[in-house]
């Protein structure tokens, strides 16, 4: 099956992208270099595309409780022009998902999930709102482009293209708004670490959104940014990856997000009984973070080694552009999970890199 372009492919082109299949998906992995872009998000602004999300609405009177039976966290109780961090697992615990939902009408949610899970995130919805006569599922992905500005200047550039209260827009918050005189749903959200928006329009209107946004964001130093360097930028700040720290073998309680699944909610929930009962044992097998020396950073799959021999596996890891030194995360057996054990990273069973376990995340923004 042939990639699907972008809606702005001809724009990343234009400015000498390198691209990636990601998902089914013909991404721009980069346009000068990682560290470059990196920097430009740290430091000032960065301009991405991230059109291959999926996006789903759930609508009717019965929407919110369709969602708090499907997702495991309280959505019905989500306000106005709000948006929630939640995850949709199997009936076994397991994540077949982690994304963002957003209430835009009282009987109207917008899921957004992860490219290379869009279909199954549809489908489950689908399936689980069958029981709510008064609840549809669309996939809607089709009508959406996404662009992100991420970074210390993107308040100052998003504030200069459109009418929206940018400074009162909180953190996990959205509100309908135009850009050169398209509509656009902005939000305030991101998966970098910093300060950053979201914004939500037709593809055939991406392109001037986006001519806008770099326009703007001329005096600031924006750049366009891509996949590879929003890549380290997450891992810097602790955030999993589906694929990586999440799957369909990890609950959220051993990816340390326990926080988000509500066992107490009304109606229950798809997963709740496994849920519960994992939430009730100890931990066996904890999602850490590691800091190396020197500059060779572990990578995804390594082996991670205690005194006796393997405790774990390394599921992402690189040389932090930001912090200068070797950053990964990794599950590892619960009683090294202490910040300060001293433990080792097989590579390919010709290297052992020395590293110490720190707390997440490695990297956090100032206020």
């Amino acid at each position: 099956m042939t990639a699907q372009p972008s809606p702005l492919h001809e724009v990343h082109h234009d400015l000498g992208a390198t691209f990636t299949e990601f998902a089914g998906w013909t991404m721009p992995v980069r346009y000068s270099s990682d560290l470059a872009e990196h920097h430009a998000v740290r430091k000032a602004a960065g301009l991405f595309d991230l059109s291959h999300m999926g996006e789903i609405e759930v609508t009717g009177p019965q929407a919110g409780q369709a969602l708090d039976y499907a997702l495991v966290g309280n959505i019905a109780n989500l306000k106005l022009g709000r948006a929630r961090y939640s995850m949709l697992c199997d009936s076994d615990g397991g994540v077949l998902d982690d994304l963002v939902v957003y209430r835009l009408a009282e009987d109207r949610f917008l899921v957004v999930a992860n490219a290379a899970n869009a279909s199954v995130v549809a489908e489950a919805l689908t399936d689980r709102a069958e029981r709510f006569a008064d609840a549809q599922v669309t996939d809607v992905s089709a009508e959406y482009a996404l662009i992100a500005v991420q970074g210390p200047a993107s308040a100052e550039i998003v504030r200069t293209v459109c009418d929206a209260d940018v400074d009162a827009l909180k953190y996990y918050a959205a509100t309908l708004t135009q850009v050169s005189g398209h509509d656009v749903l902005l939000s305030r959200t991101g998966y970098t670490g910093e300060d950053g928006f979201e914004l939500y329009c037709a593809p055939d209107r991406a392109a001037q959104v986006w001519a806008t946004l770099t326009e703007a964001g001329k005096p600031h130093q924006l750049q366009p940014a891509g996949l590879a360097c929003r890549d380290t930028l997450r891992l810097e700040a602790g955030m999993p990856l589906y694929g990586n720290e999440l799957s369909r073998e990890v609950t959220p309680f051993d990816a340390g997000l326990g926080r988000i699944v509500k066992l107490e909610k009304q109606g229950g929930f798809v997963g709740r009984e496994a849920l519960a009962a994992r939430a009730g044992r100890p931990d066996e097998k904890v999602l850490i973070g590691l800091r190396g020396t020197g500059r060779r950073a572990p990578r995804s799959g390594y082996a991670v080694l205690g005194p006796d021999g393997p405790v774990g596996q390394v599921t992402s890891g690189a040389l932090s552009p930001t912090l200068g030194y070797p950053v990964a995360m990794a599950y590892v057996d619960a009683q090294f999970r202490e910040p300060g054990t001293a433990l080792q990273v097989d590579v390919r069973g010709k290297l052992q890199l020395p590293v110490e376990v720190v707390e997440l995340p490695f990297y956090r923004r100032s206020l």
